[in-house]
């Protein structure tokens, strides 16, 4: 198991067209769902994301205890499929390590905080 990942997914991760593109597969997902996150809309402008997921705006997420839970699903990517995600998810996310309400821990991309230059 060791040589899987588990990626939670609450977005355009899910599209057949995304998958495809990164993946070179379909993927097999469990639901699964994520709290002490708030959903928010972004704008993208990454072409190679655009031209993947024909959607200009993504949801991302920030931390909020008080949200409603994040209904999503688990899909298990192998190291090379999760590098392949961390570049279609660009600047714009983080990958974060984060509890799911089955018990399993997941990798989740939430919105990035926006760098401060010196």
């Amino acid at each position: 198991m060791s040589a899987e990942a588990l990626l939670f997914s609450y977005g355009t991760l899910q599209l057949a067209s995304v998958q495809l593109s990164q993946f070179g597969r379909l993927l097999e997902g469990s639901d699964d769902v994520l709290h002490g996150y708030r959903q928010i809309e972004i704008t993208i402008r990454d072409p190679d994301v655009l031209e993947a997921s024909g959607i200009e705006v993504h949801l991302a997420l920030v931390p909020d205890a008080s949200a409603p839970p994040i209904p999503g699903k688990v899909f298990r990517l192998t190291p090379e499929e999760l590098a392949a995600a961390d570049v279609y998810e660009s600047e714009n996310y983080t990958r974060v390590a984060a509890p799911l309400a089955s018990g399993i821990t997941a990798w989740v991309y939430v919105k990035a905080s926006p760098t401060v230059s010196l």
